[in-house]
């Protein structure tokens, strides 16, 4: 197993996470930029108001891309796992 093998693998990994966890961070950044405006224009500054409105979009999100996400989670182990002789010797 050379080092650039190493590299390769650990570069598919990466990406494979980045493209997973990609779209929830996203959403879940939008929704905080928006209670956020929503509490600087109403001036209410209650901590806990943007808690829920994150939770929901990311639990929304999770059903929505969660079928996508667990395919390309599934695709990535069973391509680590039908190349495990490349891996070991």
């Amino acid at each position: 197993m050379s080092g650039e093998f190493v590299v390769s693998l650990a570069e598919q990994g990466i990406y494979t996470i980045l493209l997973v966890t990609g779209p929830i961070l996203l959403l879940a950044l939008v929704v905080g930029l928006l209670v956020s405006i929503f509490q600087a224009t109403t001036q209410i500054q209650e901590q806990t108001l943007a808690f829920i409105p994150k939770i929901v979009a990311v639990l929304l999100g999770i059903v929505i891309f969660g079928p996508w996400m667990l395919s390309l989670m599934v695709e990535f182990a069973a391509n680590l796992f039908q190349n495990i002789n490349q891996f070991v010797g």
